[in-house]
């Protein structure tokens, strides 16, 4: 293992700005998986560390491929983690919204354009991703529909699902989209959390990757086979809308199935207890994503539930 540097920037009152990455192996650049790059990532940081210490050990059994390359890189914004903000410390700007990036350019901008010089030659690159909004998701490998996508590839995980997501105009400046452009099989994997850690999905997490690193002969590894993967459009998940809002209490999780007329979730008064809403499911499927913060707003897709329908 060896631990490199991939960008920089000088601080005057503070430790420097610095992303590192560890690398294992020689060789073809095979295998980048990116982590945090927003400040309450954490579970994404988790599941970096235990590939950075379950490669080492790989890694001093022999069994990475000669003439393979693999990096890690556990978090590209170490200062948003520091302090505890989901974004840029200084401007509220999201760091995966600023790809390939500018070296001219804004920090944010230099920070991506730092990074994505470094990783963009890899073959195959993996971003341990989170949702734009606050909750809990089944685990799955998601890929941006941009006709450079390789289905067949990303069910090499062995996730419940893989979702092929149609992009937003701001996707263009993901990191996810960019390697495609730039002709990187590129991946992004879900863990159930974001700001707290899950051990049990974040070694299901490792474990996915490791897989996948096998079956393209990066790695000499034995796991499990896990799932076998169903495909499914992001636009055909069926959102579940909050008409009130209040406390939200979930009696379901990410993951499981639902039938119809079951109560998925309950929004509750307050200031008196009573409930306002109970939020049931109008088809039978499995739930993709729940809202899982205290509060929740009215009009908000607090459930997402992906229909057997789509299966048949």
């Amino acid at each position: 293992m060896q631990e490199i540097e991939l960008f920089r920037i000088n601080a005057i009152y503070r430790d420097d700005f610095c992303v590192k990455g560890y690398t294992f192996g020689k060789g073809e650049e095979s295998v980048c998986v990116m982590g945090s790059m927003r400040g309450n990532e954490y579970q994404q940081i988790y599941v970096c560390s235990l590939l950075v210490n379950k490669l080492k050990m790989l890694e001093k059994e022999g069994r990475i491929t000669p003439g393979k390359k693999i990096l890690i890189v556990p978090c590209g914004n170490p200062y948003s983690v520091n302090v505890k903000k989901r974004f840029w410390t200084i401007d509220n700007t999201d760091i995966n919204r600023m790809f390939p990036g500018y070296d001219m350019g804004e920090t944010t901008q230099r920070i991506a354009d730092g990074i994505f010089q470094k990783v963009k030659g890899y073959k195959n690159g993996i971003q341990l991703a989170s949702f734009y909004m606050p909750g809990d998701f089944v685990s799955q490998v998601r890929i941006m529909k941009t006709g450079l996508e390789n289905i067949e590839m990303a069910k090499q995980f062995g996730m419940p699902f893989v979702v092929l997501h149609h992009p937003r105009p701001f996707d263009t400046a993901t990191l996810n989209y960019n390697w495609q452009i730039w002709e990187t099989n590129a991946f992004s994997v879900y863990t159930s959390s974001t700001g707290a850690i899950n051990k049990k999905e974040a070694s299901k997490g490792m474990r996915s990757i490791l897989n996948f690193m096998a079956k393209n002969g990066i790695l000499d590894y034995q796991g499990d086979e896990g799932y076998i993967s169903r495909v499914v459009e992001s636009t055909d998940f069926k959102a579940v809308r909050s008409h009130k809002a209040g406390f939200f209490e979930p009696l379901v999780s990410a993951g499981d199935r639902v039938e119809i007329g079951q109560k998925l979730a309950c929004i509750t008064d307050p200031m008196t207890a009573q409930i306002k809403e109970n939020l049931c499911s109008d088809i039978e499927g499995v739930v993709a994503f729940i809202h899982n913060e205290t509060l929740c707003y009215q009009n908000t897709a607090v459930i997402k539930l992906i229909p057997d329908r789509m299966f048949e």
